[in-house]
């Protein structure tokens, strides 16, 4: 039995030889715009048509950037898209990028071609673009000298800051002659030495620009060391200059606004700025002070005299309370003197003389304490309260160990 297909497999196999063909995923088509809606969705559905035949076509809303004009039936335009196939209705249909009028077709083609191959060369590359400087004092421009491009710009710098110079390079921008007048003067005013370039026209066809899509305008922007603003036509055309320059702009007086400060801006915010400095030079100032006097206080602490100061208050201190110490010392010593005084007072022989002793001494001063220190005849010293008596031993009388008494006579 043969193999039988549903149609969902039937349409898929077919989409898939349709993404699989390398030259239907990037083709241009040229014909007859016909049966042109604007959906309310922002779609635009159409229709492509020759003497032999006819191709559906839509853009969708997000491709609606790659369409310069309101496209009208009966238009002979060159649409850049893929075929594929909608599987749903099992058909193909142009699915559109870009949409241009026929008369430009062949410039376009040759618009991408170089395009292709100076992005191929690097030179659109992000590395090689340089910052436009924030404060330019001066700047040149690269365009027309009787255009509204220079108008534009002058009326824009002017409002937005006088006191930048402007400089014009008068240059051709329309004609045979136009890209090596514009690569000429962008060569001029970079030898001149201006802050940042701008260079530009105003609006117009393809044809009009086609000056700044010339390699020798690329080549001459690549190689400037100053940094360059393209402000080409408005915003919506696109040329080899834009690609090449270090900004876009999407008007020339997009580019004064680019390129010239503004002056009151940067006036307040100068003057704010200043404002905020003062304050914090200020507190700084202060904060500093501080601590100076801080430490000034503590070098006083740690100052020598202060030390000796200290050090002689410690000795007076020391001083006084040894001083103390030594009277109390003193005191006690006296106390304890006076006690043993009274005590050796009290055993005082004198003081027993008074009591109605009396003190008894040999010829050689030995004290008579027993009566075998004496004989009889002996002088002897008797000393009594007011004066000393002399007698002589008549006769020693000692007591018996019975209680009776001996006698000894001389």
């Amino acid at each position: 039995m043969r193999s039988v297909y549903s149609v969902g497999q039937v349409n898929s196999y077919i989409k898939n030889m349709f993404t699989q063909d390398f030259m239907l995923g990037r083709i241009y088509v040229k014909g007859e715009v016909s049966n042109c809606k604007y959906h309310t969705s922002g779609h635009i559905y159409f229709s492509l048509k020759d003497e032999t035949g006819t191709i559906a076509c839509v853009m969708f809303a997000g491709q609606r950037g790659g369409l310069a004009f309101r496209m009208r039936e009966g238009q002979q335009v060159i649409v850049l898209g893929s075929v594929n196939v909608y599987e749903r209705d099992g058909r193909y249909q142009l699915y559109a990028k870009e949409v241009i009028l026929d008369g430009a077709g062949l410039l376009y083609e040759k618009f991408e071609k170089l395009k292709q191959e100076l992005e191929e060369m690097g030179m659109f590359e992000q590395e090689y673009k340089r910052p436009i400087p924030p404060f330019a004092s001066t700047v040149g421009i690269v365009t027309a000298p009787t255009g509204a491009a220079i108008r534009d710009i002058i009326h824009i710098a002017s409002r937005r800051n006088p006191y930048v110079q402007l400089y014009l390079c008068p240059a051709l921008v329309q004609g045979e002659d136009a890209a090596e007048s514009i690569a000429d003067g962008i060569r001029r005013m970079d030898a001149f030495g201006v802050d940042v370039i701008i260079v530009g026209r105003g609006g117009g066809s393809i044809e009009d620009l086609w000056a700044f899509n010339e390699e020798i305008v690329a080549r001459a922007i690549f190689a400037c060391q100053t940094p360059v603003i393209s402000a080409v036509g408005h915003e919506t055309d696109t040329t080899i200059a834009d690609y090449v320059a270090d900004l876009r702009a999407p008007t020339p007086s997009a580019a004064a606004e680019l390129a010239v400060y503004e002056y009151d801006v940067v006036r307040v915010y100068l003057d704010e700025t200043e404002r905020k400095l003062k304050r914090a030079l200020s507190h700084a100032v202060e904060e500093k002070r501080n601590q100076v006097m801080q430490r000034a206080q503590r070098l006083s602490y740690l100052h020598p005299q202060v030390k000796l100061n200290e050090k002689r208050q410690q000795a007076v201190d020391l001083e006084e309370r040894f001083r103390q110490k030594m009277q109390e010392r003193l005191k006690e010593a006296k106390h304890g003197l006076s006690v043993r005084a009274e005590r050796l007072n009290g055993l005082s022989p004198v003081r027993k003389l008074g009591q109605g002793f009396s003190y008894v001494q040999n010829e050689i001063g030995v004290n008579i304490r027993k009566i075998e220190d004496v004989c009889p005849g002996e002088i002897l010293s008797i000393k009594v309260t007011d004066g000393t008596i002399r007698a002589q031993v008549t006769e020693v009388e000692k007591e018996a160990e019975d209680g009776g008494k001996h006698s000894q006579r001389e």
